[in-house]
């Protein structure tokens, strides 16, 4: 073995050996016991607080499901108006719809119209030109 090492063999050898009666029955040491519950007294802090901190995500979550659901809830509301909306000016437009359609008569007539307009303008400028032609004679 090498100097200033640690020798495990007396060690393994110790733990090995069978217990006697007054060996197992001897309480753990003081220190033993008090580091103990020392460290389950910590370990049970750090999982509450791990506990805590899962309980307080779950909040946020919950907290952030309820604003997303009102404001889908809003969402809808303004939805529905403009559907509403929507359909009272479709209504209005098929109750103006007849309107239009003789709007769109008077319009082709007029242009009916100013075609005679013009071609009775030729017409008559034709006239005037015989006339003042038969004039000269």
């Amino acid at each position: 073995p090498v100097s200033g090492a640690f020798n495990s063999q007396p060690a393994l050898a110790i733990m090995n050996a069978p217990l006697t009666a007054e060996e197992a029955v001897e309480p753990a040491e003081p220190d033993i016991n008090e580091l103990c519950t020392d460290m389950f007294e910590k370990m049970a802090i750090f999982l509450q607080g791990e506990l805590t901190g899962t309980c307080e995500d779950y909040r946020l979550l919950e907290n952030m499901n309820k604003l997303t659901s009102l404001k889908y809830m809003e969402m809808k509301d303004i939805s529905i108006n403009i559907s509403r909306n929507l359909q009272d000016l479709n209504n209005k437009y098929a109750s103006l719809q007849p309107y239009l359609d003789q709007i769109n008569q008077i319009e082709e007539q007029v242009s009916s119209l100013e075609q005679a307009a013009y071609k009775l303008d030729a017409y008559s400028k034709k006239l005037e030109a015989r006339f003042k032609k038969l004039e000269k004679r």
